[in-house]
């Protein structure tokens, strides 16, 4: 019975938290912090316990829930977990936890700030649980919200353009998701009553079976439309406009949630939606995915070597790392006739394992950013030099989590970009070349960047006299994080073993679809 409704209390334990926030004093700023953090802790502890339960050998669902929410229109209150969720179930409490601590540095208006980032750890749990497509939407729309005002409210001088611009492309993506919902459920049929429905796990069977879905025609729009919504998410090139702007002028702790945990969101809708449900397109439009990956590498690569601003240029590698996990889910069109390639498979694999290490090593870039921030209120990279004088530990720290982003071998983010650019290989030698580039060019940026900063003469800039050595606090989310990316790094099939048998179940139910080809 506990082990049927622990995804209910996995996605809600947030907003009891949120709730019972409402009820404290907004003086009471020290409680109020205290109790939100152990909302996160409790959450994550949660998210921990599905892992005794869960069977590494099952392909499919488990810890499955479902109850009749609007039965009129068979939409349902459906939840389940499988080895593709599970991992990013994961990240969204681990990121959520460390962001919580980091909101310390918040001082501004605090009660409100709490609620609303327990609120969209809500939203974010729910994304990556929900079963039944309308479900999976509302999930999605509750955490538009919550993002607007965490920007719009405490953001930088910038903030109300920021929050807007992160409103309206993502509400231009939902419009997209809607119109492609519609047109899925007004052609499914439940398979005993013949009526619509939503649940992803029967219109799945349906999309995969020998009459299909959708006709082809009907396909290509849906795919599309789809794609679109979720790769602005993402970002991809040219979808990403609104990411520099939104990272810049967040607050650290909300540029954690938005890089570590928001763009997965992105990726795992395109696996757990636009692929299954219309899998002919998704063979149709195979080169335009990796084209779209190796753009959003390359461009976002260049465009972080040209920034001026600490924070700019980590939100443009953010694009550039992300473009890896396009890469990876497009090599579709590498299929025998009658079964999903294994560089497919491992295409698939090295993007979900890319999202994962970008999670934590992005969040800790942020972070490192933050801190020194924190200090001299400026963030221009032609102002910072000397800062391992000053702040040896924060140095050390900053490097280690950098190197992790630059996918040093041992590291969180070599595994993902390594397969990703093994299975591309298959696919298009020229194009996987090119990806292997955006390796050199990430190096690049980030050498180039550890130099500006920590390196040369002693800083003389502003607020010199507040370069002090780290906080505890700041020490524990550091190290942490960066302990994080070391053991993902050394010991990846930690997270393989949950993927690899949902991934292969997902690729061979599509190779079907796609032999007919």
């Amino acid at each position: 019975m506990f082990q049927e409704h622990l995804p209910t209390l996995i996605i809600f334990a947030p907003t009891i938290g949120a709730v019972l926030l409402m009820l404290m004093p907004k003086d009471n700023e020290e409680g109020l912090r205290y109790t939100a953090l152990t909302v996160t802790i409790v959450t994550f502890i949660l998210t921990l316990a599905l892992l005794p339960g869960f069977d590494m050998s099952e392909a499919g669902m488990q810890y499955t829930y479902s109850a009749e929410w609007i039965p009129n229109w068979n939409i349902n209150y459906q939840l389940g977990i499988d080895g593709i969720s599970l991992p990013l179930i994961l990240l969204t409490s681990f990121i959520s936890l460390w962001a919580m601590v980091a909101s310390w540095s918040i001082t501004k208006q605090i009660k409100g700030y709490l609620i609303l980032f327990l609120l969209l750890e809500t939203g974010m749990l729910g994304v990556f649980m929900a079963t039944d497509f309308f479900l999976f939407y509302v999930f999605w729309e509750v955490m538009l919200l919550p993002m607007y005002f965490l920007i719009g409210i405490w953001g930088g001088p910038r903030k109300e353009y920021a929050a807007i611009k992160f409103f309206l492309y993502t509400l231009f993506g939902s419009v997209l998701m809607l119109v492609a919902l519609l047109m899925i459920y007004f052609n499914s049929h439940h398979p005993e009553s013949n009526e619509h429905i939503f649940d992803l796990l029967l219109l799945t069977d349906a999309a995969q079976g020998n009459e299909g879905l959708l006709n082809p025609v009907m396909q290509q729009w849906a795919f599309w439309l789809l794609f679109i919504g979720f790769a602005i998410k993402i970002p991809s090139v040219p979808f990403h406009t609104w990411l520099p702007d939104a990272h810049v002028e967040a607050p650290t702790p909300i540029s954690m949630i938005l890089a570590g945990v928001l763009l997965k969101m992105g990726g795992y809708g395109i696996l757990r939606i636009a692929f299954p449900l219309c899998p002919v397109a998704v063979f149709d439009g195979s080169t335009v995915l990796v084209a779209i990956g190796v753009i959003s590498i390359i461009y976002g690569a260049f465009a972080a070597m040209a920034q001026t601003d600490f924070k700019r240029l980590v939100a443009y590698s953010s694009v550039s790392h992300m473009g890896y996990v396009v890469l990876g889910i497009g090599v579709v069109g590498v299929v025998s006739a009658d079964t999903a390639s294994d560089y497919w498979k491992m295409g698939i694999n090295g993007a979900m394992f890319q999202m994962l290490g970008h999670g934590v090593s992005s969040a800790g870039m942020f972070f490192m950013v933050g801190v020194v921030y924190d200090r001299v209120h400026h963030r221009n990279l032609n102002e910072f030099g000397g800062l391992a004088g000053k702040m040896p530990l924060y140095t050390g720290l900053s490097a280690g989590i950098f190197f992790a982003g630059l996918g040093l071998p041992g590291m969180c983010g070599f595994i993902g970009e390594v397969f990703v650019v093994l299975s591309a290989w298959q696919f298009s030698k020229i194009l996987a070349i090119v990806a292997a580039s955006g390796v050199i060019l990430t190096a690049g940026y980030i050498l180039w960047t550890l130099q500006r900063v920590y390196l040369g003469a002693e800083y003389k800039g502003p607020h010199e006299e507040a370069l002090t050595p780290m906080l505890a606090r700041e020490r524990i989310v550091a190290g942490v994080l960066l302990v994080f990316a070391i053991i993902l790094g050394v010991f990846p099939n930690l997270m393989f073993q949950y993927m690899i048998p949902s991934i292969q179940k997902l690729t061979d139910g599509m190779a079907g679809q796609m032999a007919g080809l």
